[in-house]
């Protein structure tokens, strides 16, 4: 059997085995939660379902990881991961109960309530029981383009099953977007395609949190790739648009808007005007259509309610608190808002004195995951997805942060932070600041100079 057969058919077979885990001990309702990771033995599948789990995953990241080298095509890296993805359709969603809170928000807004006044507790759902109690008493913190596809999942699913069904081919139909954006940004970068494709599309954490998870990053992703795709075109207005829509989805797609103004060729003002102007119209248009005007804005803050140390500011506060400092995470996290605010406008001067601007895209992506207060394993999508269009050196360092935020979560989604705060938090205090170095690093080399920086022109190889 040949290199790229053997990868595909392992990849297969450990995502057959991730199904059986999802189809024995997914995410279903009622909630009912894992206590501790020791839970999954002693339900009534036994060993199967932790068997199943444990073996799927290193099968599905061993054949991603050996793949990086063997990819014959773009073609071919569509196929294979097309073929590792279908498996995880039919079944139950792994790693997350977040798919039912959707299906509740849909159903709201499909029923006229308005999903920013509440959770689940005050304005009611019929899949209530489904929903994690962490966020029951929460309003929606997505957007109103979201909602709105939420609430047609909701109002044509017609029961908590067919929502979820609809939802998951909205976050499928998200990632085969992705799948098309990625060969142009790719070869604008100098970045073999079909690499950029593989990386991204037979990416355990996407094949887990996106395909099978259900998660509407899937949609974010999309428009922010396609908008970084298109302004590269000259279509400034239309850009604009997709990235309006984007952080219609979620705020968070904001970060990379700026610095679509320099792949627009034209004179940076008239690129600005055109990019926000299609923005802000895009996104008025469908907050004023939906009927809910921009009460998401508001409810972003009660998406932080988690503390975890999966976010480094958090674990920093908490490795301070371990020791003794009172209050040290509400401190760690507004240091790392104000750090974030930082970098970001460090990283749009150097996009603004010549740099890549789709290279600093991606770092300003990396950056907002690294230093917000709140990180679930799915949020590594955002920028690994620019980085996979964008690194022409190296890719090994990419692989153990992929490989621990694919099975972080159990999969009935539990998370394993969870069982290990202390010890997790003093990790990641440390780690995080050799990523922090490793992205400086990266920054400093810039391999948008494999380019011609804004305009996105012929590959002229790498300097030192």
């Amino acid at each position: 059997m040949s290199r790229p057969s053997l990868v595909r058919y392992t990849g297969l077979a450990g995502s057959a085995l991730l199904a059986g885990a999802a189809c024995l001990g997914g995410a279903h309702r009622p909630w009912e939660p894992t206590v501790t990771p020791l839970t999954v033995f002693r339900g009534e599948n036994g060993v199967l379902l932790p068997l199943c789990w444990v073996l799927g995953v290193p099968l599905l990241l061993g054949a991603w990881v050996a793949g990086r080298r063997s990819v014959p095509s773009v073609r071919w890296a569509y196929v294979t991961a097309g073929l590792w993805a279908l498996p995880l359709l039919p079944f139950l969603p792994l790693g997350s109960y977040d798919a039912y809170s959707y299906a509740c928000q849909g159903w709201q807004q499909a029923a006229g309530l308005n999903p920013y006044a509440g959770g689940v507790d005050l304005l009611g759902c019929p899949w209530a029981d489904a929903v994690a109690p962490t966020w029951r008493a929460a309003p929606a913190p997505y957007g109103p383009v979201f909602l709105v596809l939420a609430a047609a999942a909701a109002k044509l699913g017609g029961s908590l099953a067919g929502t979820v069904a609809l939802l998951r081919l909205i976050a499928v139909l998200g990632v085969v977007a992705i799948g098309a954006c990625l060969p142009r940004l790719a070869r604008r970068a100098g970045v073999p395609a079909e690499r950029a494709v593989w990386l991204v599309l037979a990416c355990p954490l996407l094949l887990i949190h996106l395909v099978s998870g259900t998660h509407n990053d899937a949609v974010m992703v999309a428009l922010l790739a396609g908008g970084l795709a298109v302004a590269a075109t000259g279509r400034g207005r239309s850009a604009g648009v997709l990235f309006g829509l984007a952080v219609g989805v979620k705020a968070t797609a904001v970060v990379a808007l700026p610095f679509a103004l320099f792949r627009i060729p034209r004179p940076w003002w008239r690129a600005g005007l055109e990019l926000a102007g299609g923005a802000v119209g895009a996104l008025v248009a469908v907050s004023l259509g939906s009927g809910l005007g921009l009460g998401w804005v508001g409810a972003l803050a009660d998406s932080g309610v988690s503390v975890q140390w999966t976010s480094p500011p958090t674990a920093v506060g908490m490795t301070l608190e371990l020791i003794g400092v009172p209050h040290a995470v509400a401190v760690t996290r507004v240091l790392g808002i104000v750090a974030l605010a930082g970098v970001l406008v460090w990283l749009f001067r150097r996009a603004w004195r010549g740099g890549d601007p789709l290279w600093h895209a991606a770092l300003a992506m990396t950056a907002t995951v690294l230093l917000a207060p709140v990180f679930h394993p799915w949020y590594a999508i955002w920028p690994f997805t620019l980085l996979a269009a964008t690194l022409s050196r190296e890719t090994r360092w990419l692989i153990v942060p992929v490989a621990v935020a694919a099975v972080l979560c159990l999969p009935d989604g539990y998370n394993l932070a969870l069982a290990t705060k202390a010890p997790g938090a003093v990790g990641m205090t440390v780690l995080a600041g050799y990523l922090m170095w490793k992205v400086l690093h990266e920054a400093n080399f810039d391999p948008g100079r494999v380019g011609a920086g804004r305009g996105g022109a012929d590959v002229r190889g790498l300097e030192p």
